[in-house]
């Protein structure tokens, strides 16, 4: 049986049905009634005898389990992994790794960091990108972030960290946010943080979708072949579908008009079949070459440049299966870096050896005890035989004498046996050196990163992490901290600490505290390359009374075509009657969405329709904002004249039967059968570029 169908098998075992049944208590009595408590009289005391009453209100007391301290917020799904090829194998004895005849099942949680299980999802932050490979050789836990590097490099401080970044304790704010003193005077202090910092104050922190998001090992890891050979590792997911990010002003709207976007976003996908694709890959170096890099490949706020080593493929990850039960499944699934399988093994990085001792340490107080391998999300599909006994919740009845190694009574069972890679055997590697608290000279390279991190950004990219920073530290009360990040910006890139610094009321450096060594890596930006394609990308199609049907239906037609999810948006919700007496259904009301929900906008043909959505404020916010925030937008015929009344700024528009492309506003003078396909080709390659970066929005109205 293959891992894919056993795994979907052993859930299907715990899968309950509500349909046709009947209610019972725990214990499988049936009930005649669950709306009233056992009385003494109708109106008198409830009597303790009632067990129903007192097992269903004890059930619900405990119905919540500790949220996770970090990564609280979550969604998951299912889906499988499979190498493309077997070249891989000449360095690791994994085998879901090097054998393109194996699918291995897969469960991934993605979350933000720093916010609790309530809060929004669009918040600046981190996210975790963690992967669960139910391999044939026992569970292998891939825990990443959408960020290649951490902001410390010892693990001993993550508790400060979080401490630092989590709501302040005297108030519990700000919520899900590192808008703060105590975040930033940590930040100031610690400058090991820089290169995260210019992360997670880049667009990278603003993810479009959870499908839209590259994801990262973090760490270096160690690959070891059938021979025993070690080779270092760094582990890579790329989206399929590119890497693209929303904008500030997009985030902290989508906070209020819909906190669940990106888990919304995940589960959409994959219920209508648009399955999210990742391609994962790796960085190989060698150990001979470990200490030829330039910087300490243990130090995990480094990333190793694709210029000096290439990221090469190694298989196809694919989503296609939302969970059934959201607590039983994305809640309660426990990711651990130290599940690892035979031809993976750690290295001596002190942030990954912090969190081999962490994680285990979390499950046990999250989920209740030492036995939540036993939870079907986490249960492996390799058979499982131990001498583990006991404890809070086991699953399993244990039928025998003997629980201990050696035995004689069980016939010797379970034994240890075999060699690697059958077997799981550590990295032998020679270590040796006095019991001392001080970090490696090698790890002293603060800025250079950070430095290489900016220099990467295109235009656009840069004027967000200027925005972000002045935003941020604008919300720190005291100035002093704010003066000492800036101190600390110096040492990245003077010109950026003197613009941060001019927006935050402190003085601006005079001089650089370190020359900028001027290299970039193209790879670390997301405009650079960007991936183009419409696919999956949400249009919103403005509608009323009199539209152009045929030009709408055509519209709908072309972008459905290529991948898109168009929605008519009306100014009540139910139907529009077209201009040649059609009925359109409206999928929504214009006033229950917003434009920030949406890639781009488009406004039909049909003068009546025009006229009565230019009287309506809603559709002209809606066009304007988008048009602000650099996102397509299409109209044709009449349409136009829309998006006049909106104001937008020197887009020229088309006359005479032409079609116009202007810094992605796509217009044709034409409507219904005289309309060209070419507009629409156009209109949907304005589309697959995501935002039109250079378009100057600074005379529209807000």
């Amino acid at each position: 049986m293959a891992p894919t169908d056993e795994k979907d098998q052993q859930l299907e075992s715990v899968r309950v049905e509500n349909d046709g049944t009947h209610l019972t208590t725990q214990q499988g009595v049936r009930v005649d009634h669950t709306d009233d408590s056992l009385r003494a009289g109708s109106r008198g005391p409830t009597l303790l005898e009632d067990f129903h009453a007192r097992e269903k209100i004890t059930h619900f007391d405990h119905e919540r389990i500790p949220e996770r301290v970090v990564h609280a917020r979550g969604a998951g799904a299912y889906g499988h992994f499979q190498p493309y090829d077997s070249w891989l194998a000449e360095f690791t004895a994994a085998e879901f790794l090097t054998d393109p005849a194996v699918t291995t099942p897969v469960f991934v949680r993605f979350s933000t960091v720093a916010g609790s299980r309530g809060s929004a999802d669009t918040v600046r932050d981190v996210r975790g990108f963690a992967t669960k490979f139910y391999t044939r050789q026992g569970n292998y836990d891939l825990v990443g972030n959408n960020m290649p590097v951490f902001f410390i490099q010892d693990g001993i401080k993550f508790p400060d960290f979080v401490h630092a970044v989590k709501p302040e304790p005297h108030n519990e704010i700000p919520q899900a946010q590192s808008a703060h003193d105590t975040l930033w005077d940590f930040v100031a202090l610690q400058p090991e943080t820089m290169h995260m910092i210019m992360w997670l104050m880049s667009d990278r922190a603003l993810p479009r979708s959870y499908r839209m998001m590259q994801g990262f090992g973090v760490h270096t890891f160690r690959l070891v072949n059938a021979e025993g050979r070690g080779t270092f590792v760094k582990l890579h997911w790329k989206p399929l579908l590119g890497t693209h990010s929303l904008v500030w002003d997009e985030t902290q709207k989508i906070a209020g008009k819909d906190p669940d976007f990106n888990r919304r976003d995940l589960w959409e996908a994959i219920e209508s079949g648009a399955f999210p694709e990742w391609e994962l890959g790796v960085q190989l170096v060698s150990e001979d070459d470990e200490h030829s890099l330039g910087f300490d490949l243990l130090d995990a706020t480094k990333i190793i440049p694709e210029e000096q080593v290439p990221v090469r493929p190694v298989g196809r990850m694919v989503l296609d299966r939302n969970p059934d039960n959201f607590f039983a499944e994305t809640e309660q699934v426990a990711f651990h870096t130290a599940n690892v399988v035979p031809g993976i093994d750690f290295t001596n990085d002190p942030l990954l050896q912090a969190r081999n001792f962490s994680y285990l340490d979390t499950q046990l107080l999250r989920l209740g005890g030492p036995n939540f391998a036993h939870i079907p999300v986490n249960r492996p599909v390799a058979p499982v035989h131990d001498n583990q006994r006991d404890g809070f919740q086991q699953q399993r009845i244990h039928r025998g004498r003997t629980s201990y190694t050696k035995n004689t009574l069980g016939g010797g069972c379970p034994v240890t046996a075999g060699e690697f890679p059958e077997v799981f055997a550590h990295y032998q590697e020679k270590v040796e050196g006095r019991k001392i608290r001080e970090r490696s000279a090698s790890f002293q390279d603060f800025y250079s990163q950070a430095t290489l991190f900016f220099n990467s950004m295109t235009p656009p990219e840069k004027e967000h992490i200027v925005a972000a920073l002045r935003f941020e530290l604008g919300k720190v009360d005291h100035v002093e901290i704010r003066a000492a990040v800036v101190d600390q910006l110096n040492h990245v890139d003077h010109d950026l600490a003197v613009l941060v610094a001019q927006g935050i009321g402190v003085p601006a450096p005079t001089e650089p505290a370190t020359p900028n060594h001027g290299r970039s890596s193209p790879a670390l930006s997301q405009l650079t390359a960007p991936v183009a394609t419409a696919k999956t990308r949400k249009i919103a199609v403005l509608v009323a009374d009199g539209v152009d049907g045929k030009g709408t239906r055509r519209l709908v037609a072309a972008l459905r075509e290529n991948g898109a999810i168009p929605e008519l948006l009306a100014p009540v919700d139910g139907k529009v009657r077209s201009a040649n007496d059609e009925d359109l259904k409206a999928d929504r009301a214009i006033n229950t969405m917003a434009s920030v929900l949406y890639d781009a906008v488009v406004v039909p043909c049909g003068p009546d329709s025009v006229a009565a959505l230019s009287q309506d404020g809603y559709a002209l916010h809606f066009v304007t904002e988008a048009f602000k925030h650099g996102k397509a937008i299409g109209a044709f015929g009449a349409g136009i004249e829309l998006l006049r009344k909106a104001g937008l700024g020197e887009t020229r528009f088309a006359t005479d039967e032409d079609i116009v492309t202007d810094l992605g506003v796509v217009t044709a003078s034409a409507a219904e059968d005289s309309l060209s396909p070419k507009y629409f080709e156009t209109l949907v390659a304005q589309i697959a570029q995501h935002r039109a970066w250079d378009r100057d929005t600074s005379s529209i109205p807000a």
